[in-house]
């Protein structure tokens, strides 16, 4: 069969229904990678689940997927590490000074400059979201638990922070792929037009303002407003029925006795990581740009040819080596002890990586089965020009919940919009901010998100906790950028 047709969205909606309904994330994409090779083997279940387990193994037959998921069980050893050190201890000591400072001022306040400050590391860490969401989530946690502060805010914080400035910031492998897709696409100034629909991307800019408005007027909407008032009156992080995605042994491990708490044995991996994510960038880009007018020019250009994914895991790996000299140095640890914190910190973030393998594979079995095409070609009958950016933001929206995947999307909707935009006449910088603004939306919302999973293992937050209590924000958010895109749809189509 060449066309699935409406069978294209069953699987991805059944998954995700599965999800919000069950709480088991893992059975849901299971289940939904399942059903798409069912269907697109005629039905024929032993030939279909023959084909999802070589579905799952076909994941690692690219390159990006393996790095990706390499790099999130890495992290488990960094973050391991800089627990070891008394990194995080000392970073923590920091920021209770702060919280004493602020508390001496007004009483309560506390609460707010500390969301702040989680808020704020997670827009500085724009290079890449995992590391953002992992950091922001990581580092703010004892904190956030200190202050009786619910896992669900953190995971929100984290999550509406890291893709909006991966992508209103675009120095990064973010940057790359969308520059990568326009060319694909005839662009011939990728980067120019790219930077161009920022000032049009509504979506990213909105999710942050509403965060930093929640924060300071200390106002929460539906479940959130719950959890809070949960936590305030009885002390509990998580609700009754919560399954925190991360084990205790990340959580909460102990650090080495006998150490002094440094803030710097945590700042200095981390800032390693961070830094040394672009030069990766215009390292693996940097044979693959052909005409520069200037040094400083190539480098430009080298970063936005580079490979994201090997930038990431290189970035790792060097902080983790980084850490182990910084460390050896101080007499913190001997080699032994580091292998075994690196073993036992890949082991523990294993249930992440085998999530990351779940939502490349149901990803592929959307891409077999044609759901985003059908959604976009489905589109094309009723479409008014003036209403071309707002239908081409809610289509966006739709197929990255769908299929869990902004990047994904991105993938899909570039081939299809751009054509469109030509058709209709529409500038390009609307329509590029429309399709990129969408894919953040739709992932946000979405419960198979591999970003939206990965801020609720950072937070150890149940996960369909942390979807339900970020979504009416997402939803105010998605819901004014339709109607800013409907009026600038009139004014400029």
């Amino acid at each position: 069969m060449d066309n699935y047709g409406f069978l294209s969205i069953l699987p991805p909606i059944i998954a995700i229904v599965l999800a919000l309904k069950t709480k088991q994330v893992y059975i849901a994409l299971l289940f939904g990678i399942w059903f798409s090779w069912i269907i697109i083997n005629d039905f024929n279940f032993l030939t279909g689940t023959l084909a999802t387990i070589e579905g799952m193994v076909n994941v690692f037959k690219s390159p990006g997927n393996t790095r990706t998921i390499m790099f999130s069980a890495l992290v488990g050893a960094l973050l391991l590490f800089i627990q070891y050190s008394k990194g995080v201890e000392g970073f923590i000591n920091q920021i209770n000074k702060v919280i004493l400072y602020f508390e001496k001022k007004q009483s309560g306040y506390s609460r707010v400059v500390v969301q702040l400050m989680a808020l704020l590391t997670g827009l500085l860490l724009f290079v890449e979201t995992s590391i953002s969401s992992l950091t922001v989530g990581t580092l703010y946690r004892p904190v956030f638990d200190k202050l009786k502060i619910p896992r669900e805010k953190l995971a929100y914080i984290a999550d509406s922070s890291s893709a909006p400035s991966s992508i209103l910031i675009p120095f990064n492998a973010w940057g790359a792929f969308i520059m990568g897709l326009l060319l694909t696409q005839g662009i011939e100034n990728p980067f120019g037009t790219m930077l161009s629909s920022i000032a049009y991307n509504f979506y990213p800019i909105l999710a942050i303002v509403i965060v930093f408005v929640v924060i300071i007027t200390k106002k929460d909407l539906g479940p959130m407003a719950k959890a809070e008032k949960r936590t305030k009156e009885t002390g509990k992080l998580l609700s009754d029925t919560a399954k925190p995605m991360l084990s205790s042994e990340v959580t909460s491990f102990e650090s080495k006795e006998g150490i002094k708490a440094k803030a710097y044995n945590m700042i200095v991996p981390l800032a390693t990581m961070v830094l040394m994510m672009p030069i990766y960038l215009a390292y693996t880009g940097w044979d693959a740009v052909e005409d520069a007018a200037s040094f400083g020019d190539h480098i430009f250009k080298a970063i936005g040819q580079g490979s994201g994914s090997s930038a990431v895991l290189y970035a790792v790996l060097t902080a983790i080596f980084v850490a182990m000299v910084l460390y050896r140095s101080q007499k913190i640890m001997k080699t032994k002890e580091m292998i075994d914190l690196v073993l036992k910190g890949i082991s523990e973030l294993m249930p992440l990586a085998l999530l990351m393998l779940l939502a490349f594979a149901i990803g592929d079995a959307c891409n077999e089965l044609g759901t985003g095409q059908f959604i976009a070609n489905w589109s094309k009958d009723w479409l008014s020009p003036a209403f071309l950016p707002a239908v081409i933001f809610v289509i966006s929206s739709f197929i990255a919940f769908s299929t869990g995947t902004s990047w994904g999307t991105f993938a899909i909707m570039m081939a299809i919009s751009m054509p469109m935009a030509e058709i209709h006449g529409a500038p390009l910088p609307l329509i590029v901010a429309a399709t990129l603004g969408g894919g953040v939306f739709g992932d946000h919302c979405s419960p198979i998100s591999d970003t939206s999973i990965i801020s609720s293992m950072a937070a150890a937050s149940d996960h369909i906790d942390h979807i339900n209590t970020q979504l009416p924000y997402a939803l105010i958010g998605g819901i004014v950028t339709v109607v800013l895109y409907v009026i600038l749809g009139l004014i400029m189509i």
